[in-house]
């Protein structure tokens, strides 16, 4: 049985609409640190976009119990895609040290803003190869958020090899392997359904492999002696963003799907917003009794527990007992 719980709403942030001109940075080589040394003199434009929300309000208070932002750093995987961006922007929100690693690093500053250094880092590099990442981008990480995807059947988005065995399969493989053991949380983004990929009507999903890779993916987080919480998702809505600013992400609600089920051992099914995943995932870093734990969430019209954090322990707490 899944828990529930009805609160405050989920996301309520003022927005700044102020604009801001940035150079479009150079392309770098593998697994390489983004910044501004890798600018050529005289061989960039500028684009206009929206710049960063500094001030942040919320209708649901984080619980006082919460560790001190600066405590963190955080390694966003995935951080381009329609939950990771949130995930980034609401982070950034919230002043948490935060680091990407992203194939194209030029999408960060279109997405994100112009951030300070000290405040958002960007890597290039790519976990389906082995040697796809610097092994420098681990230095000082406290926590690590790995939200990648693609589609469950043949798409653009395959393009590139981006199946679900390279991306759900030999990525996370990868990035697990590749962590330090002192990494304090692992939080990966996995989906409902994994367990019964043979089954109807999970097998149609499964035609091309993507529950049955992930499930691996999960099992070997599972077993890499890692702290590490999996947060399975039910069909996702609202977005993907994957072509907005940072702005417009912090703008977008989960309409009225807003009030979290979630649950243990594979039973939910239905859908769940983006936003919601994005934030369990967020809680999940800092619950201590959600380490080694795997989770399913799902939303629906209601109240939601937005970023109280109290109101994430009640229903993580009460899963565990359903």
């Amino acid at each position: 049985m899944a828990s529930k719980i009805s609160v405050s709403p989920f996301w309520n942030l003022p927005i700044s609409t102020q604009k801001t001109q940035f150079p479009l940075l150079q392309q770098f080589p593998s697994s390489s640190r983004f910044n501004s040394s890798n600018l050529k003199s005289n061989s960039y434009k500028s684009i206009s976009v929206s710049a960063a929300v500094t001030e942040e309000s919320q209708t649901s208070p984080p619980s006082s119990s919460s560790p001190a932002s600066s405590s963190k750093l955080v390694l966003v995987v995935g951080g381009s895609g329609g939950v990771g961006q949130i995930v980034v922007a609401s982070l950034l929100n919230r002043n948490v040290k935060l680091r990407l690693i992203l194939r194209d690093p030029e999408k960060a500053t279109t997405l994100f803003g112009e951030q300070d250094e000290e405040k958002l880092q960007v890597w290039k590099g790519d976990t389906r190869s082995p040697t796809g990442i610097d092994p420098s981008v681990f230095e000082g990480v406290t926590h690590v958020i790995c939200c990648t995807g693609t589609t469950a059947f043949p798409s653009r988005r395959w393009d590139g090899d981006n199946t679900p065995e390279r991306v759900d399969w030999d990525g996370v493989r990868n990035l697990v392997s590749a962590l330090p053991k002192s990494l304090k949380r692992i939080v990966l983004v996995s989906s409902i359904g994994v367990t019964k990929f043979n089954e109807l009507p999970w097998s149609i999903m499964n035609l091309f492999g993507v529950l049955k890779y992930k499930k691996m993916g999960e099992d070997f987080v599972r077993n890499s002696g890692l702290p590490f919480t999996i947060i399975r998702a039910g069909r996702l809505t609202d977005g993907p963003y994957t072509s907005y600013d940072l702005n417009t992400l912090l703008q977008a609600t989960a309409g009225e799907r807003r009030a979290v089920l979630i649950g243990q051992g594979d039973k939910l099914v239905g859908e769940v917003s983006r936003l919601v995943v994005a934030e369990a995932c967020i809680q999940a870093l800092d619950i201590e009794f959600t380490e080694g734990q795997t989770y399913e969430v799902n939303s629906i019209p209601g109240d939601g527990p937005g970023t109280d954090t109290l109101k994430w322990q009640e229903l993580f707490k009460a899963s565990h007992s359903s």
